[in-house]
């Protein structure tokens, strides 16, 4: 099948959710950790994550997800039948519409981020009332490509939570949503590959204190919509300064 190198970082949310289905298919693979500080002609676009398979790159992490399943048959993430497969498609393409709903509440302070948490909650009830079935995960008692996608979202939450000290996604507001997160995250091939919780929450403390010092004038693409890969460039460009202050 050819040799499989998967190019990331340890801050990128999208990083773990490829790592995840890697392990979920027993599909062995070279991680390569992305330099932040020296950029290389093989990462076009300079994005991460980055599925390297027989020397071809692949981008995207929904395209990197879709492609490990239909070339490794075992353990399939999307549901077999046409409807379902539309509709597993459909949820992920609302998470990736809200991904940078969730980032603001990092970036943003006062009425900005009440804002920013009332729209967070929304997609919660959404997802509470719509999205979840009468199975453990979201398509059954399997792990599918819908809780690879989520997952990656609940696990960052997660951290924006402790590092802002706003608490979204209660377990008595968002019972099935905190079921399943449970599930999830204690599958035992989610639990081994999850990134340091410490050291997530310590770099995001930084980039908070970072973003909030900015003048309000460079603020206005992300009012505007910026999209979730420009607001995460951010977490790249303070991890690299991190890096050259060592």
């Amino acid at each position: 099948m050819g040799e499989v190198k998967l190019h990331g970082s340890w801050s990128s949310p999208s990083t773990y959710g490829v790592i995840w289905a890697l392990s979920l298919k027993g599909i062995p693979y070279e991680f390569v950790e992305r330099d932040l500080t020296n950029k290389t002609p093989l990462l076009l676009h300079e994005k991460v994550p980055m599925l390297v398979h027989g020397g071809k790159p692949i981008f995207e992490s929904d395209v990197i997800l879709e492609y490990i399943d239909e070339t490794w048959m075992q353990n399939p993430l999307l549901p077999t039948h046409p409807l379902d497969r539309g509709a597993a498609r459909s949820w992920i393409r609302f998470i990736q519409n809200k991904r940078s709903v969730v980032w603001k509440m990092l970036c943003y302070e006062g009425e900005e981020q009440k804002k920013a948490k009332r729209e967070i909650l929304e997609m919660l009830q959404i997802l509470e009332e719509q999205g979840i079935g009468e199975g453990k995960f979201f398509n059954g008692e399997k792990i599918g490509i819908v809780d690879l996608a989520y997952g990656v979202l609940v696990e960052w939450l997660g951290v924006i939570e402790d590092v802002t000290s706003e608490k979204v996604m209660e377990a008595n507001s968002f019972p099935q949503l905190h079921a399943w997160s449970m599930a999830f995250m204690e599958a035992p091939t989610i639990r081994e590959n999850r990134p340091n919780r410490e050291w997530m929450v310590m770099t995001f403390k930084h980039l908070r204190e970072h973003l909030l010092k900015k003048p309000r004038s460079s603020e206005v693409s992300l009012k505007d919509g910026i999209l979730f890969c420009e607001l995460f460039q951010c977490v790249l460009d303070l991890i690299s300064l991190l890096c050259n202050s060592l």
